[in-house]
């Protein structure tokens, strides 16, 4: 893919879809002594979603499973389209698309195994962490550097926060 390519389809961007575990986490699941699921969120991939909002860029999840320990870190972070439980995600996204007006080429979506592929070929622009399954990677418009869980939402954000020229209007507010 051309840079110029890449560029025109990281700036129609109006929203960052994220799954959730393999993405916004390590893919772990552990939990407590009484069953309660524990998830392990990344604070810098966290302070990005927020920089994302803040110019004008809405953030929702698509995760295939059900989990309180999301519904807390969305709120935490103004996340308000959380979707869990979508076993089917195509449908789901489909399902988000008709219920927001987005049209797909304005979603940018991460996503890390096989049950992803289907939303990665549908939205403008696709991307996965550096340890998403080979299949992934393969259809993707850009692998990060980072692995899930570790600052790939955040690099992700950056470059979308860079390509739409938003990145110092982020940054100057820490200089001053």
């Amino acid at each position: 893919m051309s840079r110029k390519f890449f560029q025109s389809k990281v700036q129609r961007i109006k929203l960052l879809l994220l799954d959730v575990d393999g993405v916004l986490t390590d893919s772990s699941i552990i939990y407590d002594g009484n069953g309660q699921e524990i998830k392990v969120f990344n604070v810098r991939d966290g302070a990005s979603i927020k920089w994302l909002e803040r110019a004008g860029i809405e953030v929702a999840i698509l995760s295939g499973r059900n989990s309180k320990p999301v519904l807390v870190r969305a709120k935490e972070l103004g996340i308000e389209k959380v979707i869990q439980s979508a076993l089917d995600k195509l449908s789901a996204f489909e399902k988000f698309l008709a219920e927001t007006g987005y049209h797909p080429e304005e979603l940018a979506f991460m996503g890390d195994d096989l049950h992803d592929l289907a939303v990665l070929r549908r939205v403008g622009f696709s991307a996965c962490p550096r340890d998403a399954v080979l299949e992934v990677r393969n259809a993707v418009d850009y692998v990060c550097k980072a692995e899930g869980g570790k600052g790939a939402v955040r690099e992700l954000a950056e470059l979308i926060l860079k390509a739409q020229k938003k990145w110092k209007g982020i940054t100057k507010r820490y200089y001053e």
